[in-house]
């Protein structure tokens, strides 16, 4: 890892994310006319909608003029990841009651180009546009359409169930150690770290048992189940936090047992001691068992 440099397609996403992160300019200079306070009010009125999506539109003719082809479909995800992020540090910044989904926002977005970069960074011969993970399932865009709704129609009928601050930090908590969880777990694993399940050994791919394989043997699944748990948890969303957690369960489990089944084939005796040794790090998931 030392020493390698960034592909194209990494540094290109870092240029657009940091280009869609510019929509932060629009409330600087909102805020040379008026208080801080005011800027949420402007940008959630005609003017202030129409000034982004200006804002925006430019901001993608850039991208059009600069890349081409693969480079300008990496770029505009990236950028479009910028744009949500940086729309969410205004929420999150603006005197709002929307202030956790403002942190929701932020968490979300840096999620998805997070998993890109460090794919770019780490095993670059893997990396693909779904290494965004926005297009990761119909049950994840279900899950997250699901909790948005959730949060307006509580948010309308039960607005003070949106003020519990002491639970939005909690989730934010959660949200902030599964994160680094997962990002430490794929740093770790290196080039043997792959979004998708492997059914094929590569002459490259090792058994990783240190850092925090040590203490987890999925803790790349741990750190993304409990990111996703804490979401909701910090939206204050009661429906979504039963819902996710079960369905984040069930799916780690199934996932485990099939990703162990390649790994004890990978790995043989190697990998059942260390499974003896070592938990997943989710609750009441064992992973496949082993006779």
């Amino acid at each position: 890892m030392a020493g390698r440099k960034l592909v194209l397609e990494g540094r290109v996403s870092i240029k657009a994310f940091l280009l869609g992160l510019s929509v932060l300019v629009i409330p600087l200079i909102r805020t040379c006319y008026g208080h801080v306070d005011w800027v949420f009010d402007y940008l959630t009125e005609t003017p202030g909608k129409i000034v982004i999506c200006i804002h925006v539109a430019v901001i993608n003719g850039l991208l059009l003029v600069a890349y081409r082809g693969p480079l300008y479909k990496v770029a505009v995800r990236a950028c479009f990841l910028g744009v949500i992020f940086g729309c969410g540090l205004m929420i999150s910044c603006s005197e709002t009651t929307w202030t956790h989904f403002g942190w929701y926002l932020c968490s979300l977005s840096f999620f998805h180009y997070s998993e890109y970069l460090v794919t770019a960074i780490i095993n670059p011969h893997s990396l693909t546009l779904d290494s965004f993970l926005l297009n990761h399932s119909v049950e994840y865009s279900l899950a997250a359409v699901s909790s948005w709704v959730e949060f307006t129609v509580e948010k309308l009928t039960f607005p003070e169930l949106k003020q519990l601050n002491w639970l939005s930090v909690v989730g934010l908590l959660l949200v902030l150690c599964g994160e680094a969880l997962r990002k430490a777990a794929m740093l770790t694993a290196g080039s043997n770290f792959n979004h998708i399940v492997q059914n094929e050994k590569a002459q490259s791919h090792v058994l990783v048992t240190g850092g925090v394989y040590a203490y987890f043997r999925h803790p790349s699944y741990v750190g993304w189940f409990y990111w996703s748990t804490g979401t909701q948890v910090m939206l204050c969303n009661p429906v979504c936090i039963l819902g996710y957690t079960i369905a984040s369960w069930r799916f780690f489990r199934e996932r485990i047992e099939e990703e162990e089944l390649s790994l004890i084939h990978f790995f043989t005796e190697d990998y059942v001691e260390y499974k003896k040794r070592v938990p997943t790090g989710l609750p009441f998931i064992s992973g496949i068992r082993v006779n």
